[in-house]
């Protein structure tokens, strides 16, 4: 945790996207942010993120794509990455040959500057579609859903050059009616084992996990302790310290957790699955807020083992990479809400990988 950098963005720079529905965001004219590179009729980040997913997704606009994504671009899901904005273009071809209507409702934009001209954004969408054609997932069900999804962003000169995407694929499979787990063995089928290199534990040989000590009583650093301490330590009981008695994890699957029992629980469970595993923080953003909170975003890792029994049922074995980005909003020194996305079908397809291998 200790080279874990922390972005801080200024939110009088920008205007705030307060729950505001698109057309009324579109009445803000004022530019208050310098945005050196881009277009010019982007007012700030927060207005570049909210217009070209408009525009790419709802307006059917795909080609904005090439006018906003690097030719080099690279996107980041969990079951690896792709290089090129023509993969960008087939993904999102894709996605809306099977939900043509999508609608994506942003619920939040967490931004912060890495160098002059060179942002950071990580941006909370809630869609509903309804699914009209084929996908990966299967044949047309006719069936309308909705799911979160996290995008973290890096950009400079108009251009977004890499690309962190979680989606809560999982939720999307139920609600198609999908048996989740016998998608996630097709998906895996003919595919090799996972190779690691070394074994990421939070334990190093015999030394127990480190301890994480905020260096002062910022966001970023109370983030990082409080990760540090559940995640690696095991110190399940510091949640009280950092939520709010009644606060809200709103996680993969529909699943809402209120207060301190059902998070600890929650938390139980998943890391019963890892008993071992480690988490890696790999970025911290952090915005103040109008009215005095603060809205984070953190972009993590949980790497290790299945050799628990836990939420991921009995275990395999298998080597296991989740990526996740969890936003959190902060008042008072304490988590009162969070957000928490990563790709749970994909976790089921790294389970079944080397199966058929295994078996001839």
């Amino acid at each position: 945790m200790k080279d874990v950098k922390i972005y801080y963005g200024d939110s009088s720079r920008v205007n705030p996207l307060a729950h505001k529905n698109y057309s009324d965001f579109l009445q803000y004219t004022e530019k208050k942010q310098e945005l050196p590179g881009f277009d010019e009729e982007y007012l700030d980040i927060v207005d570049y993120i909210i217009k070209i997913t408009h525009r790419i997704w709802e307006e059917k606009g795909v080609g904005v794509i090439y006018d906003t994504y690097a030719n080099n671009c690279l996107v980041h899901t969990g079951d690896g990455y792709s290089t090129g904005v023509s993969g960008v273009v087939a993904n999102t071809l894709a996605t809306l040959h099977a939900f043509p209507d999508r609608r994506l409702m942003a619920e939040d934009v967490v931004w912060s500057e890495d160098a002059p001209g060179r942002f950071l954004s990580s941006h909370r969408i809630m869609s509903t579609g309804t699914n009209l054609g084929d996908s990966n997932f299967g044949p047309a069900t006719g069936k309308k859903i909705y799911f979160r999804t996290i995008a973290d962003c890096a950009c400079a000169n108009n251009l977004i050059y890499e690309e962190w995407l979680v989606r809560d694929n999982l939720w999307i499979v139920q609600q198609l009616g999908v048996d989740a787990d016998e998608l996630a063995r097709k998906m895996a089928a003919g595919q090799p084992a996972k190779k690691t290199f070394g074994r990421d534990e939070c334990m190093e040989g015999q030394f127990i996990p480190q301890v994480y000590k905020a260096k002062d009583d910022s966001v970023g650093e109370q983030l990082l302790e409080l990760l540090n301490d559940v995640y690696n330590r095991k110190m399940i009981n510091r949640i009280c310290d950092f939520y709010a008695e009644n606060a809200v994890v709103h996680t993969i699957c529909n699943k809402d957790l209120i207060g301190h029992d059902e998070i600890q629980g929650a938390t139980v469970s998943l890391l019963a699955s890892f008993p071992n595993a480690k988490l890696v923080v790999d970025r911290v953003t952090c915005d103040d807020r109008e009215d005095g909170a603060w809205n984070a975003s953190v972009r993590w890792y949980l790497r290790g083992l299945h050799e628990g029994l836990g939420q991921y049922g009995a275990p395999t074995g298998k080597p296991v990479e989740i990526m996740g980005i969890t936003q959190y909003r902060i008042e008072g020194g304490k988590i009162v809400e969070a957000w928490e996305v990563y790709d749970g079908l994909d976790v089921l397809r790294q389970l079944h990988l080397g199966d058929e291998l295994q078996e001839s």
